[in-house]
């Protein structure tokens, strides 16, 4: 135990030591210091534990329900909660647990999909925009503004009838209205590091602008447009099931939130746990990722945070 407690007040010296002596180690220090600077943060502290568990339930949901959500079971139909099914079941005997829990895998595929199409494609148009300027930033940012001339769920809506229903085309929807604000970020901040004396630094030594884009600009963007994806985690989901509410979505018999919203409107005043405990859902994970860029705007950018 003595052992341990050594080891433990050694590598904290470590991370806290006034004088780091090397890029590792600094960089180590900076991800302890910003994670003790969340940790006294309860609010955030509550988002980061509702996402925890929203990923451990879609990790683990094979061992947390007794079926895939799917099941039917016309008998049983329209349960209300108990100790067998303890969210009741559904118009069609599907528990509504399972569907609960599978549906989170469904929640995490979108989030996922869309944070890796949106940042890329955001920072690439903000920063090039930024740091070229010109024809090539006014061709980029009018194109920008058109996209967020349109609110996000009237374009999503346009996008998927085009493209047609299905899980995929609603992803690639909300990818497709959901990249402008990130390049207007990203524009901003190139817009005050492109005459920075490192980036000035960098020309004179012979770093091309592409390379100067890369290795320096795009860095220097990611800790922003991280933050502006977690707050905006509440908005992607609340648009993905709002495609689900009105079919365009996730397809039967895939469990979806939005899609079970919209099957059991029907059922509100007699059966309520039918629509309401999805409803439930969306709330608790989209006040979790709120919740969560908060804490991520106070650490990742001094600016928010007062200077602390």
């Amino acid at each position: 135990m003595s052992e341990h407690t050594q080891t433990s007040s050694s590598v904290v010296s470590w991370l806290l030591a006034d004088s780091p002596h090397n890029a590792f180690q600094a960089r180590c220090q900076r991800a302890y210091i910003s994670w003790l600077s969340f940790k006294s943060n309860p609010i955030a502290m509550l988002g980061f534990f509702i996402v925890l568990f929203l990923c451990l339930v879609a990790l683990f949901a094979p061992l947390l329900t007794s079926g895939d959500g799917t099941t039917q079971e016309l008998s049983n139909r329209l349960a209300p909660p108990s100790s067998e099914h303890w969210f009741g079941t559904d118009e069609l005997g599907r528990d509504i647990y399972d569907r609960i829990v599978w549906g989170s895998r469904v929640t995490l595929y979108i989030i996922f999909l869309v944070s890796i199409i949106v940042m890329p494609i955001g920072l690439i148009i903000g920063t090039t925009a930024g740091l070229f300027g010109g024809v090539v930033d006014a061709t980029l940012m009018r194109i920008t503004d058109i996209f967020l001339a349109f609110p996000r769920l009237i374009l999503a809506l346009a996008f998927v009838a085009v493209l047609g229903p299905g899980l995929e085309n609603a992803v690639l929807a909300i990818a497709l209205t959901t990249w402008s604000p990130y390049a207007r970020l990203a524009r901003a901040e190139t817009l005050t590091l492109r005459n920075s004396e490192y980036i000035l630094a960098a020309q004179i030594m012979g770093a091309s602008r592409v390379r100067v884009l890369l290795a320096h600009i795009m860095p220097m963007c990611m800790s922003s447009t991280i933050v502006r994806l977690t707050l905006d985690m509440a908005g992607i989901i609340l648009t993905a099931a709002g495609l689900g509410f009105l079919g365009l979505g996730a397809q039967p018999p895939l469990a979806e939130w939005g899609a079970m919203i919209a099957s059991g409107r029907d059922y509100l005043l007699d059966q309520w746990w039918v629509p309401t405990i999805p409803g439930i859902a969306i709330l608790v994970v989209s006040l979790g990722f709120n919740l969560l860029g908060d804490g991520l705007r106070d650490v990742l950018d001094p600016r928010s945070s007062g200077g602390h």
